[in-house]
């Protein structure tokens, strides 16, 4: 059997402020209201040019263990209360590293919308510290080794796209917004200092993923034998 491997991330925007007026103007040129400003704000988030990343999940699917790099203001290491998933604080550098040198050891990767987001954000973070890649994220669309769950359940886009919480909803298990966190949260979640909340809830992002990936492993064989 192949090995496999979850992975997720958790992002924050850089203030729009902290841009230099040429970029700020760049960044800024079509928000010509308060509501297009708003949007621009919130579409930093989006871009690994003008965010960063603030956690990195990631789930063995066969064994049940896992691994959360996240960052705090403070130093932090624990492990959850079974005993199969490792926390622990760094720089988003740190977190790059130790990322890649962990990715190597799986035949498949599991996402949910990691094509068109984790996986490029991952690797143009990276290549913007410094950090070396030891995979290339970004295969043919259709490779095998990557499973992007939002690809298969919108066969390659054929249908409608919806949220990680919506297709957890539709298919009948939590979805790991029902704790009352999302993304949207993350900015007044640093500004809270709660780090292991964001840390969490990246790891319940993975969690959920792999849920979905059952059911839709379930589905996709049944019909692929009928």
């Amino acid at each position: 059997m192949s090995s496999r491997v979850i992975f997720d991330i958790e992002t924050l925007a850089q203030p729009l402020e902290s841009f230099d007026d040429v970029s700020k103007h760049y960044l800024t040129r079509f928000a010509d209201t308060d509501e297009k400003m708003e949007d621009v704000r919130k579409n930093l988030n989006l871009h690994a040019l003008t965010a960063r990343i603030l956690a990195i999940a990631l789930l063995n699917p066969d064994s049940g263990h896992g691994r959360v790099l996240f960052e705090s203001d403070t130093a932090d290491d624990y492990t959850s209360s079974d005993g199969l998933v490792h926390f622990s604080s760094c720089t988003e550098k740190e977190m790059l590293e130790e990322f890649w040198k962990i990715i190597p050891s799986y035949d498949e990767f599991i996402t949910f919308n990691g094509r068109g987001f984790d996986c490029p954000f991952l690797m143009t973070r990276s290549g913007m510290l410094g950090v070396r890649v030891t995979r290339n994220l970004m295969l043919n669309r259709y490779d095998r080794q990557h499973c992007d769950l939002l690809e298969q359940l919108t066969f390659y886009g054929a249908t409608r796209r919806f949220s990680l919480d919506f297709y957890c909803k539709s298919f009948g298990f939590e979805s790991p917004k029902s704790k009352g966190i999302t993304g949207l949260d993350m900015k007044e979640l640093v500004e809270q200092k709660r780090f292991r909340d964001i840390a969490e809830y990246c790891y319940g992002d993975v969690v959920a993923t792999g849920e979905l990936h059952n059911r839709w492993n379930e589905f996709i064989n049944t019909a692929q034998r009928a």
